[in-house]
């Protein structure tokens, strides 16, 4: 495989590689198979990536919220670094058409799936960490995570929590969820659910398990209800 040209990416990374090989690693699903090629796939940065992103959020936290106890700051670590936090990161960056995807993953979307933009974003973060060190991998996740820090301070309950309270409480019946598909293979699925509730237009959310798509569904249905009239979604 030819070596990609990166010189569009380290702009919206904000670092330009001195081992550009680091961040084709990063990028490299493992549908390429690259390990017949002497390469290797995303996986391994991922692993260190995912460590990297908990110790920049936490020191965040721990640094810019002194008032809030070890409860407090673990809600909102969790929020901060769960997967769907992280893909929604990766789509805000622009990572997705830069993936590099064997041919079968790329026909079947795999650029705009959740778990795989997640996946290469905490490698990425690796890639950023071990080619200009803990500084540069803080100034990235301090850019694209600002707004998903300022907002994490409510995010006590999870989407689905905050729904069947808002849906409860106006009708007495809680949202429906429903299984649409169920794709890719089994160290790698791709759940597709849809949630339905009261009258409204029933919406979808994509996630790597069941419980990660009807969350992703929900806060799906939480943004569609924050811009009708007369419902305000309770954040707590």
């Amino acid at each position: 495989m030819s070596e990609p040209n990166f010189t569009e990416l380290y702009q919206l990374l904000g670092h330009e590689f001195g081992r550009p090989e680091l961040l084709q690693e990063a990028l490299s699903h493992p549908s390429l198979d690259r390990r017949r090629e002497g390469g290797r796939d995303y996986q391994r940065l991922e692993f260190l990536g995912d460590r990297v992103l908990g110790l920049l959020i936490s020191t965040a936290l721990y640094r810019d919220d002194p008032g809030v106890d070890e409860g407090g700051l673990a809600v909102r670590f969790n929020t901060l670094v769960r997967r769907e936090t992280v893909a929604e990161a990766a789509r805000l960056i622009g990572l997705g058409p830069h993936i590099l995807l064997g041919k079968s993953e790329a026909r079947q979307g795999g650029r705009d799936k959740p778990a795989i933009l997640a996946d290469v974003c905490e490698a990425v973060i690796g890639a950023l960490y071990l080619d200009g060190g803990l500084d540069v991998a803080e100034a990235f996740v301090s850019r694209y995570w600002a707004g998903f820090m300022a907002n994490s301070g409510a995010a006590t309950k999870d989407a689905k929590t905050q729904l069947q309270e808002l849906i409860q409480g106006r009708s007495g019946k809680p949202p429906r969820y429903k299984v649409l598909s169920q794709d890719g293979p089994d160290h790698e699925p791709s759940f597709t659910v849809e949630v339905r509730a009261d009258n409204l237009e029933p919406v979808q959310g994509q996630g790597g398990s069941r419980q990660e798509a009807e969350k992703s569904a929900a806060r799906t249905m939480l943004d569609t209800l924050e811009k009708l009239p007369g419902w305000a979604r309770k954040v707590t």
